[in-house]
């Protein structure tokens, strides 16, 4: 078996393997990437079990067969090259493998394929299908992912809920102290269905997804998920549980209303977080006619800071309390110029929206408020 690939190709690859590696496997074979050749088709396996993700790569080849590479090996050792063709040895019987650069030759064992856990590629019959384009699915997890939780306790928190319909698709994430709800109506189902993908499955798509232009296809049964755009299959065992209402937690009725320059309050309210209390990060909003005095203060320390920003503002004044980490995340997620901030009152949750959306889509931001002491 034998072939030759781009070096800087090859470490891409290598890279987006390592990211479904566990750090401590109980299988240590996968710990390392399986490659498999057929012809001028290299495809590389790699799996912590539970998410699975599988490329092709065209690629100079001699002979069929499979070998299971030590991914940071392999990685540590890619990093170091500048581009060129790298050719690839490896003996049938003994798996030895060496790999020939410009410049020398570089030679370690690796493991039978054969012993290699089979990973399902295939999804059965029943499964739910539909079809999103690769940049409207990167921007629907860019927008929800970092809201997820990481709770022992209540695991459906910690993915990405996709909700469908016969008129649009919703993802949600929330960590019980925010929540995101993004919709896309130009994605539908001839069904409602929804399902629960993971953290660690959603990050690695996005790191996927960042270059695909095409459609990428999604198949789900009660207990998978499946992903596949260009020459790239990700699959992944689902969160299995009901995941919250979270239409009922956004509230309606929300009278005081701020429009406001996204970037003049994310870089204010990061300003000032710095002179917020280390262990709430408390930031206190004063609104008034036209105005947001934005302050911060930690007694301990003796440090304060506050600003004041102009905006238009519609309703009575009020002063509100927010983790400051938590507003600068979901303010940084946003991508219009100005947003638009709902309250209804001190004690409860307030909207944070784009002003203008892009077309087909809607987000909505959901950031509970903090107790202020005055």
């Amino acid at each position: 078996m034998k072939f030759t690939v781009s070096s800087t190709q090859l470490l891409a690859l290598m890279q987006s393997m390592g990211r479904v590696i566990a750090p401590k496997n109980p299988l240590q074979i996968l710990e390392n990437v399986l490659f498999q050749l057929e012809g001028n088709n290299l495809t590389l396996t790699a799996s912590d079990s539970e998410t699975t993700i599988r490329t092709t790569v065209e690629v100079a080849g001699e002979g069929d067969g499979k070998v299971a590479c030590p991914q940071k090996l392999l990685t540590d050792t890619l990093k170091e090259f500048p581009e060129q063709p790298l050719t690839f040895s490896i003996d049938d019987q003994n798996f030895a493998m060496n790999i020939v650069s410009q410049n020398g030759s570089y030679a370690f064992v690796g493991v039978n394929g054969q012993e290699y856990p089979e990973m399902a590629q295939s999804i059965d019959e029943g499964a739910h299908t539909f079809f999103i384009s690769a940049p409207i699915l990167l921007d629907a997890l860019n927008g929800t992912v970092f809201c997820t939780a990481d709770d022992e306790l209540r695991p459906v928190m910690n993915g990405v809920f996709f909700d469908l319909d016969e008129e649009k698709v919703t993802l949600v994430a929330t960590d019980a102290h925010r929540l995101v709800r993004y919709t896309n109506s130009s994605v539908r189902t001839d069904e409602p269905c929804h399902f629960i993908l993971p953290k660690k499955p959603a990050n690695l798509l996005r790191q996927a997804l960042a270059k695909e232009e095409g459609d990428v296809t999604v198949s789900f049964t009660d207990k998978n998920v499946r992903f596949v755009f260009g020459s790239t299959i990700i699959i992944c065992r689902q969160i299995e549980g009901r995941f919250p209402n979270y239409n009922a937690v956004i509230p309606q009725q929300n009278n005081n209303k701020i429009t406001v320059d996204r970037l003049t309050i994310l870089n204010a309210a990061k300003r000032v977080a710095v002179f917020s209390n280390q262990g709430t990060g408390l930031i206190k909003l004063a609104l008034g006619e036209n105005t947001i005095h934005i302050s911060a203060q930690d007694i301990d320390f003796s440090t304060s800071a506050e600003e004041t920003l102009e905006c238009s503002y519609e309703g009575e004044p009020m002063n509100i309390g927010f983790k400051a980490a938590f507003l600068i995340e979901l303010l940084s997620a946003i991508q219009s110029q100005e947003v638009l901030i709902e309250l209804s009152d001190p004690s409860r949750a307030g909207l944070i929206l784009p002003f203008e959306n892009k077309e087909s889509e809607e987000i909505v931001m959901l950031l509970m408020p903090m107790l202020l002491n005055d």
